[in-house]
């Protein structure tokens, strides 16, 4: 039974990932579920196989979305604004559909996991704390990696890219390598939250490469502020909350969240992590 923490901290790897594609890179993906799934799939594949060690089936879910990624976004990378999002988008529902006919695998049904990965031979993620902890410290590291990449040479240039790709070109520098290598970095990282998924539920389905889970995780980049990469977990965080909130409240609570996140894009214009800057700004002008 997957608990909310544990949600919350695997759906927040997840926005982190799609982060480093629209906060740091400038580029809005409709298809990033594409990799989540993907990597849940993997995890699917080698439980069939009846692989189940963490130390194999994690860097296998991470190698499957991040080679997908490069593959679409090869592709994809050639344009930006609105024929990037609908590329990216056909990519997922590629993937979605693929997903969806694999007889095998359960197809629309789904899979249920035999048990949890094994680590180093041991039942160690069947523990509810131990798998809390594995997703804390995970959720820790992608969060760190993102800092130090964006603070780094590639990073300069990725963020130099998103403000004004012209001059990046004009200094010597092509945009695409840099942007191309971060798209396949955020769907490595997302196979990696597909990992996490896959063995917090013990179920995996087509629905986790929905277009409707990535625009999930895009409203969360959104809602925690796209100049963090804590924006996105923050933002993972708070819509879940969110909807347990309001889900014990009323069961036509999705009535009540569509206004509130409404208001939430109009009034937090930094997100989240932005809003204790924007409530001193009004209190210095008030």
């Amino acid at each position: 039974m997957m608990t909310l923490l544990a949600r919350g901290m695997i759906l927040g790897l997840a926005a982190l990932s799609l982060w480093l594609v629209v906060g740091g890179a400038g580029l809005v993906s409709l298809g990033h579920a594409a990799m989540l799934g993907i990597g849940a799939y993997a995890v699917v594949a080698l439980d069939e196989a009846r692989i189940t060690e963490a130390l194999v089936v994690a860097p296998a879910a991470i190698g499957a979305a991040a080679l997908f990624a490069l593959l679409t976004g090869a592709v994809a990378l050639r344009t930006a604004g609105v024929p990037f999002i609908m590329i990216t988008l056909a990519f997922g529902q590629m993937a979605f559909f693929t997903a969806a006919s694999l007889a095998f695998y359960g197809g629309d049904d789904g899979y249920t996991l035999y048990a949890r990965s094994t680590l180093a031979g041991g039942r160690w993620l069947e523990n509810r704390l131990g798998f809390h902890y594995l997703c804390l410290a995970l959720l820790a590291g992608a969060f760190l990696f993102c800092h130090l990449l964006l603070a780094s040479r590639f990073g300069r240039v990725l963020r130099a890219a998103r403000e004004n790709p012209l001059r990046v070109q004009a200094v010597g520098f092509s945009p695409y390598p840099y942007r191309l290598l971060a798209y396949g970095i955020a769907g490595g990282m997302a196979g990696l939250a597909g990992f996490l998924l896959a063995n917090a539920t013990e179920f995996v389905a087509p629905s986790f490469l929905a277009w409707q889970r990535s625009g999930e995780l895009l409203f969360m980049v959104i809602l925690g502020g796209l100049g963090s990469p804590f924006g996105a977990v923050l933002g993972a965080l708070a819509l879940l909350l969110l909807e347990e909130g309001l889900g014990h409240l009323t069961p036509h609570w999705r009535l009540l969240l569509g206004p509130l996140l409404v208001l939430a894009v109009l009034f937090l214009r930094g997100g989240l992590v932005g809003l204790p800057a924007q409530l001193a700004g009004t209190r210095r002008h008030g």
